[in-house]
């Protein structure tokens, strides 16, 4: 499958640099398979680094979500494979599809050739009406402002960064959202909103239950007036729902449901970011699914990747 050759983008700036790329790109030279690398420079368009991909078998995708994020949404609608390299800081997208981290387990699910094809969403800013994709998560409010926080802490501290951002959101700010999702109307008072497309948090302890990657619809997940550390006791709900343990117990400062494309406006300006990159603009904002856009190297199948 991968003689025609790999084309390996990666972000030098993700995560401590300290993972197993060297040794994979190795190992396929080793199989006699063709590599093409490219890193990540200044702000050049993803777009630019893969307008050949239609010369390539497959492509990995080395860095934070973020990177991953933009790469495939780069390469939507072309059926090449992308392989999500887990060398950032949280790689939930990695972490989702339960990518292996050692170079020889890489090697062998490449060769396998084993995909599953995953929606991605995409968000849709400003006047100037600019689009980006996400494949994970979008966020609006509390999130962004806790992605915000951990950015200089992510050197220090890794993963734990989101906990210590998570612990300064005590009194995050309240507003009042008007969503519109799938031409039906309704208005929160609230502390955020996010829209899943991936399922799983570190650990792959569901965030919500019944989200899909591939069904060409989000789970909106709309965060009401409170503390954002209460998502740790939401995250327990989850995993109850997941085993069947019992009902849920902190439930009532969340409200989820379903839609393929969801438009949120604020009536005071929101921080927004997606899958883990904070975005220039506020609220509003636009997100639409783009259904089954990437075929994702993993050895997991569709309902692997629900919760």
């Amino acid at each position: 499958m991968l003689e025609k050759g790999v084309l390996v983008i990666a972000n030098p700036k993700s995560g401590a640099g300290d993972h197993a790329l060297p040794d994979l790109l190795n190992l396929l030279r080793a199989q006699g398979i063709p590599l093409t690398e490219r890193h990540l420079e200044g702000e050049r368009p993803m777009a630019d680094y893969v307008s050949d991909l239609g010369d390539f078998a497959a492509v990995i995708g080395a860095g934070g979500d973020g990177t991953v994020s933009a790469l495939a949404y780069a390469m939507r609608g072309q059926d090449i494979p992308l392989l999500a390299f887990p060398a950032g800081t949280a790689n939930l997208i990695a972490a989702n599809l339960k990518i292996p981290e050692e170079p020889q387990d890489l090697l062998q699910l490449l060769l396998s050739g084993r995909t599953v094809e995953l929606d991605l969403g995409e968000l849709e800013t400003g006047e100037s009406h600019e689009r980006k994709g996400f494949a994970m998560l979008a966020g609006a409010g509390a999130d962004a402002n806790m992605i915000k926080e951990s950015e200089p802490l992510k050197k220090n501290f890794g993963t734990m960064a989101y906990v210590l951002a998570a612990m300064r959101q005590i009194n995050p700010e309240v507003t009042t959202f008007h969503i519109t999702a799938d031409g039906q109307e309704r208005t929160f008072r609230g502390i955020g909103v996010m829209i899943a497309n991936l399922g799983m948090a570190n650990y792959r302890i569901p965030i919500a239950s019944d989200i899909s990657p591939s069904d060409g619809r989000f789970t909106v997940i709309l965060l009401k007036e409170g503390n954002i550390l209460r998502l740790g006791a939401n995250l327990l709900d989850s995993l109850k729902a997941k085993f069947n343990l019992g009902d849920p117990t902190f439930s009532d400062n969340l409200e989820t449901f379903t839609a393929s494309e969801i438009r949120v406006v604020a009536d005071e300006p929101f921080p927004l970011q997606f899958d883990g990159e904070m975005h220039v603009e506020t609220t509003p904002f636009t997100a639409r699914v783009l259904p089954r856009a990437v075929p994702f190297f993993t050895m997991q199948t569709e309902a692997d990747l629900s919760t």
